[in-house]
């Protein structure tokens, strides 16, 4: 064989040629949005990381005893579930319908009983650290994630406490939760038959949730599906006739108009349905209006009409402020701003309804609750 010029030339070109490809596959494996973004420190991820699982990993050092959670208890808890636990006003109860036989079988034997419909957090609950990580992330409700590790401990020793559970001299703390765990009433009551985890490693034998065995006989004929929308909800994301395609199963109600008239004023939409012969849509009035806005914005989470829930009833409200001449106008800001000292200690926060909405709950007040 005999070699020319070009070889070498070849060779170069083969060499440079290897280099491109690696140069290519470099900009390839580079992340698709240089510059955005980083990865989280650890600090970050331990903050995040707060979960405490069934077999108490993730739980941090600490302790508390009942004695200190009742403190906790009567200054942070006892506003809404009640001095015992029991209060049924605000929130469902935590404690109540467990007995001394259900701690020794580990199950809750009301749970059974048709004749005993009430479900407390203690009959249902079958993990300890369920209680431990509900009560670190979101409680106190106006404050989650305020209480220390040693006052959940606490607050959670005096609930167990409360339900006969643990003995008044109880310390609770991350070294003794695997033993106050077997005195869980509802200990054994956890299922995995649900479907949801397939596989006999997981105690239901490959049940799926998809099988619907009980339900796939005696079925009906025909089922008549209908809905209404509220019309406090009416357009709040935009008109839905525009956001669906014209042909279809769904083609989307026109929600630019009102279906009614604000303020008792006929709308369009009734004159047309009425010279159509249609059925005329239901006029609102001011009341109507309003009790739909305290609904859609959950002001009846914590007001009630004629009886206190966490706040003042919207009765109480009107009564206080009916000698104003400006109550109305009055109302409306403090339902926008928030506050806190009037009707007691626990804060009402601020409001992101919009002005118009809360000068017609506000004008409801004014004029007695109606």
């Amino acid at each position: 064989m005999f070699s020319s010029p070009d070889t070498h030339l070849f060779k170069w070109m083969v060499v440079w040629l290897g280099v491109g490809v690696c140069a290519v596959g470099t900009t390839f494996a580079e992340p698709a949005y240089p510059g955005i973004g980083r990865a989280a420190t650890s600090s970050e991820v331990a903050a995040w990381n707060i979960d405490v699982r069934p077999d108490f990993k993730g739980l941090p050092k600490g302790s508390g005893s009942v004695a200190q959670g009742m403190d906790i208890w009567e200054g942070k808890c006892a506003s809404c579930h009640g001095v015992f636990g029991e209060s049924n006003q605000t929130f469902s109860p935590l404690v109540g319908g467990t007995t001394a036989d259900d701690i020794k079988t580990g199950h809750v034997a009301r749970l059974m009983d048709p004749a005993y419909p009430a479900r407390t957090t203690l009959m249902k609950a079958s993990t300890l650290s369920t209680l431990w990580d509900y009560i670190n992330r979101a409680m106190p409700w106006t404050a989650p994630k305020s209480l220390k590790p040693d006052e959940v401990y606490a607050v959670l020793a005096y609930l167990l406490n409360l339900g006969s559970i643990v003995p008044d001299n109880l310390v609770l703390s991350n070294e003794n939760m695997a033993d106050v765990q077997k005195l869980l009433p509802n200990r054994k009551g956890m299922t995995t038959a649900h479907g949801l985890w397939p596989g006999k490693t997981m105690g239901n034998g490959g049940i799926t949730d998809v099988k619907a065995v009980a339900c796939m006989k005696d079925c009906p004929a025909g089922v008549m599906i209908a809905s209404a929308l509220p019309e406090f909800a009416r357009n709040a994301s935009g008109n839905l006739a525009d956001q669906n395609r014209l042909v279809g199963a769904q083609i989307g109600a026109d929600t630019s108009r009102p279906a009614h008239a604000m303020l008792g004023q006929a709308s369009a939409a009734a004159a047309e349905a009425a010279a159509s012969g249609q059925a005329q849509p239901k006029v609102v009035s001011e009341t109507e209006n309003a009790v739909g806005l305290t609904k859609k914005f959950s002001c009846t989470a914590c007001h009630a009409v004629d009886n206190r829930i966490l706040g003042p009833s919207f009765r109480e409200v009107a009564k206080k402020y009916d000698a104003r001449p400006d109550a109305a106008q009055y109302l409306a800001g403090k339902i926008r701003s928030g506050g806190s000292g009037v009707w007691g200690s626990t804060p009402m926060p601020a409001q992101s309804l919009s002005e118009a909405d809360a000068a017609a709950i506000g004008k409801w007040l004014a004029s007695g609750a109606p």
